[in-house]
């Protein structure tokens, strides 16, 4: 059956996308050569859509007054379960913290079919395919920019934004610049906590990614996340 509500729908165009052909070989290669761990595992090696809020088994409405921002899939993430920040460390340490602010319903994500859910709250990515070396082009970026404007009008109960990491914040500027809510980029400089309030657009919140290399050595710490997303508990209700 077809999706029949607006979100459902974009996730499917973001399924089927195939602009960027550098993205699309890499993912199918990574499906394809896999990682040993995961040799019995089958791929979705292709674009990652959203991670929605709510579904039809608890009744929660699929509407969100927080969007979580990352970067990218990862290659052996997201790439493999086909949700955004599952099945990695990133994604373990992420949910966790949402579960403990009530914004997801379990701590655990391990794959799409492990009943975790998200609620008033809606995970996406700048990009929707897992780059080489973690690391999309500026053009890749730019291409895939039209994903979040479609993401961000279908959510009309939006508060906040949660950017994870300097390149999330400054592709979330530089459509809130299009829409004509911030003249210059350089007016909400990245860092850690910082928050940035409109009178006409939704407050972003930063954090530093939760990627293995801020978590493993303390440039992240539990405590840091859980600070900003108490935060962002503040602003959505």
């Amino acid at each position: 059956m077809a999706p029949s509500k607006p979100l459902d729908q974009l996730n499917q165009q973001i399924i089927d996308c195939k602009r960027c052909p550098r993205l699309v070989q890499y993912c199918h290669q990574i499906g394809r050569d896999k990682r040993a761990q995961y040799r019995d595992n089958q791929y979705w090696a292709r674009p990652v859509p959203n991670f929605l809020p709510g579904s039809a088994c608890t009744g929660e409405p699929r509407s969100a007054r927080l969007l979580v921002v990352g970067l990218a899939p990862a290659a052996h993430g997201a790439n493999r379960t086909g949700r955004m920040f599952t099945g990695d460390r990133s994604g373990d340490f992420l949910y966790r913290a949402l579960h403990q602010m009530g914004f997801a319903s379990q701590a655990e994500a391990t794959d799409a079919a492990d009943g975790l859910e998200l609620l008033g709250t809606l995970v996406t990515a700048v990009v929707h395919c897992a780059p080489p070396g973690n690391k999309p082009t500026s053009q890749e970026l730019e291409d895939c920019s039209h994903w979040f404007a479609q993401t961000f009008d279908l959510l009309v109960d939006l508060r906040v934004i949660l950017c994870l990491g300097s390149i999330a914040l400054r592709s979330v500027l530089k459509f809130y610049q299009r829409r004509g809510w911030v003249d210059k980029l350089a007016q909400c400089p990245f860092g850690h906590a910082a928050e940035y309030d409109f009178r006409t657009a939704p407050s972003l919140l930063c954090s530093y990614h939760p990627s293995q290399q801020n978590t493993f050595t303390g440039r992240l710490t539990e405590s840091m996340m859980l600070d900003v997303l108490g935060r962002a508990r503040m602003i959505v209700e």
